[in-house]
């Protein structure tokens, strides 16, 4: 029998879950930020971050954030709910599968997911930094970028700033959907 996919809000008993999937993606990249930097995103929007099961493991999440277009969260401070801004653009900052679980489309459910919750808030737009040399992936998606946005280093080698208009209806482009 396969295991049932959840998306779910992110809970107190989450996050020593998610801090290790941030631990283990960022690290390398020196880009992890912490527990305490963590929480304050989602405190930040509650509503826009989630968690991913997969049967009774936390097997991913994703942290988004209003925020204004071409800005973005700096790495090396807590959120400020001052910071984040209405419907229009949310930006999606963290989003991560557990290594195991990859390439099995769990990444994308989480993508339709913060698409579907966008649209439910009235944004336009989705944006994110693409990092590690992520872009082509971000491309495959619909993603386009904005040069010049991300200073040199903020957000390490090749990080680039990316957007995409929400999808106008719950059926999302090819470059998203699951395949079989």
């Amino acid at each position: 029998m396969a295991e049932t996919v959840r998306v779910r809000r992110i809970a107190d008993e989450d996050w020593d879950a998610v801090v290790a999937l941030e631990r283990d993606a960022y690290t390398g990249l020196g880009l992890s930020e912490g527990r305490a930097v963590l929480q304050s995103r989602a405190a930040a929007s509650p509503d826009t971050c989630f968690v991913l099961d997969v049967g009774a493991r936390t097997a991913g999440y994703v942290l988004a954030l209003p925020y204004p277009f071409r800005r973005y969260p700096d790495l090396e401070r807590a959120e400020d709910t001052a910071t984040v801004s209405g419907p229009g653009n949310l930006h999606l900052h963290d989003i991560v599968v557990a290594p195991g679980l990859r390439r099995r489309g769990l990444a994308r459910h989480l993508l339709r997911h913060l698409a579907g919750t966008a649209r439910a808030r009235g944004d336009e737009r989705i944006s994110l930094v693409a990092v590690g040399a992520t872009e082509p992936f971000w491309s495959a998606r619909g993603f386009v970028t904005h040069p010049g946005v991300v200073p040199t280093g903020a957000y390490g080698a090749e990080a680039v700033y990316m957007s995409r208009p929400v999808p106008a209806s719950p059926a999302l482009p090819p470059s998203l959907r699951e395949v079989s």
